[in-house]
C-alpha cells in the first residue's frame, strides 16, 4: 500500500512513518500544508493521513481542495483536535474517517487497512438517473434538465447514495454512515443541512420536486407519482 502522510510534528510522523515501513507499506511524509496539497494531487495513493493542524495550509482546506479536484483517495484526520463539532467537519470536507491524539498506531493501521479496502463505485454503471436528474460518476457532475448543477462533495456524496436508492427510502442512519461514517449519532443537523443546501439546488429551481422527506423516517428521491 502506498500512504501520504501530511504531518508537521517531526517525533510523530517518524513513529507512524516506521510503523507503515515495517508493515511492509511505502509511506511519503510530508510535513508543510501546500507541500502536501500538492504531493496529494499529483501522485497516486492508497491512503492519505493528514493532521489538521499544518503550516501555510490547515488539513481541512488540503482535503476540501483534493475533492474539488476530483481525487477520491481514502483520507484519515489524525489530530488532536476532537470534539464531535470538529469530527463533523472533517468528514464534511472530505475525509473518510477521523482518529484523535494520542492514538494506539495498532488502531491508526487497522483503519488504514479498513479504508483501503474500501471496495470502489460499481464500474457497470457510469451514470445515474432519475427523471430528468442525471449524474455522471466519472466527470462527477450533475444536470437536470440540460442545466448543470454545481454541488459540493459531500452533496454530491449524498445525492449519489439517494439516486442509487430510487424510490426507496433511505433513513437519517443510513445517510449519517454513507456518506459521513458515523457509526453513532452526533446529535447536530449535518443532514438535514445538507438535505436542504442539496433541495435548493437539484429542485428549487425546476418545475417538480424529486427529493421528499418521509416524516419521521428519512429521505426518497423519486419522479412525482
Amino acid at each position: 500500500m502506498r500512504i501520504l502522510l501530511i504531518e508537521d510534528d517531526e517525533k510523530t510522523a517518524t513513529y507512524i512513518a516506521s510503523g507503515f515501513r515495517e508493515n511492509r507499506h511505502v509511506c511519503d511524509c510530508i510535513t508543510d500544508g501546500h507541500d502536501g496539497l500538492f504531493q496529494g494531487t499529483r501522485e497516486k495513493y492508497d491512503v492519505v493521513v493528514v493532521d489538521r493542524m499544518l503550516p501555510s495550509l490547515d488539513g481541512l482546506t488540503i482535503v476540501k481542495t483534493m475533492r474539488t479536484a476530483g481525487v477520491k483517495t481514502p483520507v484519515i484526520f489524525l489530530t488532536s483536535v476532537g470534539g464531535i463539532d470538529d469530527r463533523v467537519d472533517g468528514l464534511e470536507a472530505g475525509g473518510d474517517d477521523y482518529l484523535v491524539k494520542p492514538f494506539a498506531f495498532s488502531e491508526l493501521l487497522a483503519r488504514v487497512n479498513a479504508l483501503s479496502r474500501r471496495p470502489p463505485f460499481q464500474n457497470e454503471k457510469t451514470t445515474l438517473q432519475v427523471d430528468d436528474l442525471e449524474m455522471d460518476l466519472i466527470q462527477r457532475r450533475v444536470n437536470r434538465q440540460g442545466q448543470e448543477i454545481s454541488l459540493l462533495p459531500k452533496e454530491f456524496t449524498l445525492l449519489e447514495v439517494l439516486m442509487r436508492n430510487e424510490g426507496r427510502i433511505v433513513t437519517r442512519t443510513m445517510l449519517l454512515e454513507r456518506v459521513w461514517d458515523f457509526h453513532f449519532d452526533p446529535k447536530t443537523s449535518v443532514v438535514e443541512t445538507h438535505i436542504s443546501r442539496l433541495r435548493a439546488k437539484i429542485d428549487k429551481p425546476f418545475t417538480h420536486p424529486l427529493l421528499h422527506t418521509v416524516r419521521s423516517t428519512g429521505y426518497s428521491l423519486h419522479a412525482p407519482r
